[in-house]
C-alpha cells in the first residue's frame, strides 16, 4: 500500500508502508468518533454499525468461535458478534494496531474511548445502559490478538487455528490486496479458517480508491458489488444477503461511493 501526496497513490501501499507508517490512534480519532469536531455525525460509521446489527441478528450466525481478520486497531465490529460466539480470535497484519487492541482489552491508560460506539450498538439491541455489561463481555471473549496476512495460503501462518464457525471481516481486503487476482485468493484463503456451513460476515467499500488521515494517503481496490460477490461465490461461499448503501463520507477523508454488507455461507466440500 504505497503513498503519494494527498491524492490516490502512485502505487498500491504495501504492507511495509502499513508496518512503518500506520497510526492506529491517530486512525480511531479520525473515523471512530461518533461525531466530528464540528459536531456533524459520523453517518458511515452509524450506518456501518447498523448493518453489522442487522447481520448478525440473522438466523443462524451463532456458535462457539468467531474470527476477526484484519480486525484494525477497532472493536466496533465486534460489538453486535459477541453476543452470539463464546470466543473471539482477532487477527491483524500490523504491530501497532494489534497493540492499540491490546490496550483497549487491558484497559490500559490511553486507550481510545470507545463508550459512545458500545452505547450506540446497545441502543440498537434495546438498552442503551448496558454498554459497561457488553464491554466486559466482549474483553472477556477475545482470547488471542495474532498477526495475519490475507494473501498466504494460511493466514495466521505459523500458527494453525481450529476452523471456526464465523468469521467477520470489515473494511480489509480491499486494503490489503492489490488487484482483483490477490482479492479472490484472500477470499480463498480466508476461507480456510472456516468450518464447512460457517458464516463470513463482510463490510467492503465500493468504488474507493484511497483513504487518508493524519496527512497520510492509503490505497484500496475499486470494486463493484457484483465483482464482490462473484469473488465471494467462487471462493466456495453462497450468498445469503447482500446489501448495499449510499457512502457518506462527504470530507475528502475517502473517495468511496457506498459500502456492501454481506453475508455467505461456505459450501461443504463435493465428496467422491
Amino acid at each position: 500500500m504505497a503513498l503519494g501526496g494527498m491524492n490516490t497513490p502512485a502505487a498500491f501501499t504495501g504492507t511495509e508502508v502499513y508496518q512503518r507508517s500506520f497510526n492506529p490512534g491517530e486512525y480511531l480519532r479520525a473515523f471512530y468518533t461518533l461525531s466530528n469536531s464540528q459536531g456533524q455525525p459520523n453517518t458511515f460509521l452509524m450506518q456501518n454499525l447498523r448493518s453489522l446489527w442487522k447481520m448478525f441478528s440473522l438466523e443462524g450466525l451463532r456458535g462457539e468461535t468467531l474470527i476477526d481478520v484484519g480486525c484494525g486497531p477497532t472493536i466496533y465490529q465486534l460489538l453486535s458478534a459477541c453476543e452470539h460466539f463464546q470466543e473471539i480470535i482477532a487477527l491483524d497484519y500490523t504491530d501497532q494496531n494489534r497493540r492499540e487492541l491490546e490496550k483497549w482489552l487491558k484497559k490500559e491508560a490511553g486507550a481510545f474511548n470507545w463508550r459512545p460506539v458500545v452505547e450506540y450498538v446497545c441502543e440498537l439491541e434495546g438498552d442503551k445502559e448496558k454498554w459497561a455489561e457488553k464491554e466486559e463481555k466482549l474483553r472477556q471473549k477475545v482470547r488471542q490478538v495474532l498477526k495475519c496476512d490475507v494473501t498466504k495460503a494460511n493466514p495466521t501462518d505459523p500458527v494453525s487455528l481450529p476452523p471456526a464457525d464465523c468469521v467477520v471481516s470489515t473494511l480489509c481486503l480491499e486494503a490489503a490486496c492489490k488487484d482483483l487476482a490477490t482479492f479472490r485468493s484472500a477470499l480463498r484463503n480466508v476461507g480456510t479458517l472456516l468450518k464447512p456451513g460457517g458464516h463470513l460476515v463482510m463490510v467492503t467499500v465500493l468504488r474507493e480508491t484511497y483513504y487518508a488521515f493524519n496527512n497520510m494517503v492509503f490505497s484500496c481496490l475499486h470494486l463493484e458489488k457484483n465483482v464482490v460477490e462473484e469473488a465471494v461465490e467462487g471462493a466456495g461461499f453462497d450468498v445469503m444477503f447482500s446489501e448495499v448503501q449510499p457512502c457518506l463520507l462527504g470530507d475528502g477523508s475517502a473517495d468511496c461511493e457506498a459500502v456492501l454488507s454481506l453475508v455467505a455461507r461456505r459450501r461443504a466440500p463435493i465428496s467422491g
